[in-house]
């Protein structure tokens, strides 16, 4: 019951931003060009095997493909490195080489395909455009990571937070898009910012079990299925909290459950679509409700002995109308 409130007033501090920036006059360009924005990787390194900034504008380039190596040479985190870095550059001939012409999209703004994607790309110098990568992790053919964007105004703040979420196919090309987005807080209430932390993976050989830990987590404690089982799930000597409008530990969640009790404002989580891992970081990719909206919540957690010692979200409204395809933001 505890984790399940602090989730909930989670949502609330960033809808509440994401309404206040004009949500139904931008989201539609916002949603977007948002999906046409992605580069991993950190600042002041490259992409993977790419040679390419991974913090980089939008530019007229159109200078071909850039590729030094041929994509059956690079892993999967190379591959998406490099596509996201030919969006942010405007670089359709290296897009075509790695995505397939089926490219399937779920943001709900975007048309699925990839020459509508293409099409979209001068949008992104039209606002300079640029994307951080914080963290990359890759489960089996899915390569997800946590993203900073900024000059997004059209997305509906200067500076946005995302997860994106893309699965390769068998021969290693780019099939597949999901994404959310919320506005980046600068003042939160943990003090820690919506991205800082840990970005590395440890642990891999426990992949699996730290999958499972985040899963009793949600059905227990966000489902509300044993939520006194809380303690079990969430360690009560250090948890962590990215989201911006909860404190850290679980006094943190406590007071957030003082709180939206008083504004008799609850969230609810009803379905898991897909749980990803790698060692000890794990996403969960789920569906509820709040204030009589469905949601999307994207939950990143940092597992250390069988608990979760850290959190990462972001919640977005699942819209119903102004669909640019009919893929849904699940269907995985």
């Amino acid at each position: 019951m505890f984790h399940i409130i602090s989730s909930r007033f989670t949502c609330i501090m960033q809808l509440i931003l994401f309404i206040a920036c004009n949500l139904k006059a931008k989201t539609y360009l916002y949603l977007r060009i948002k999906s046409n924005q992605f580069s991993p990787t950190k600042k002041s390194t490259l992409f993977p095997g790419t040679g390419l900034p991974a913090c980089c504008s939008s530019t007229n380039s159109n200078s071909g493909s850039n590729l030094n190596n041929p994509i059956t040479k690079m892993n999967k985190k190379e591959t998406v490195g490099t596509f996201l870095s030919a969006v942010l550059q405007n670089d359709p001939a290296t897009m075509r080489e790695l995505a397939n012409a089926d490219y399937i999209q779920h943001n709900p703004f975007i048309p699925t395909g990839l020459e509508p994607f293409i099409q979209m790309l001068p949008l992104l110098q039209e606002h300079g455009t640029t994307a951080e990568n914080i963290r990359m992790f890759r489960d089996g053919n899915y390569v997800f990571m946590h993203n900073i964007w900024k000059n997004a105004t059209p997305f509906g703040a200067d500076e946005m937070v995302s997860f994106d979420i893309i699965r390769l196919d068998d021969n290693g090309k780019i099939a597949e898009h999901w994404d959310a987005m919320t506005p980046l807080v600068h003042e939160t209430a943990s003090g820690r910012t919506q991205t800082d932390g840990p970005a590395a993976a440890e642990n891999l050989d426990k992949t699996e079990l730290n999958k499972a830990v985040a899963v009793a987590l949600i059905e227990d404690v966000l489902m509300g299925q044993n939520p006194e089982k809380i303690t079990e799930h969430i360690s009560a000597e250090q948890y962590h909290q990215h989201n911006p409008g909860i404190k850290d530990g679980l006094k943190g969640i406590l007071e957030a459950v003082d709180y939206l009790t008083s504004q008799n404002n609850l969230f609810k989580y009803t379905k898991i679509h897909k749980v990803l891992g790698e060692g000890n970081f794990v996403l969960t990719v789920s569906e509820g409700e709040w204030s009589g909206k469905k949601q999307v919540f994207y939950d990143l957690f940092r597992i250390a002995d069988g608990k979760a010692v850290e959190h990462w979200d972001v919640i977005q409204p699942i819209p119903n109308e102004n669909l640019a395809n009919h893929n849904t933001m699940f269907n995985f």
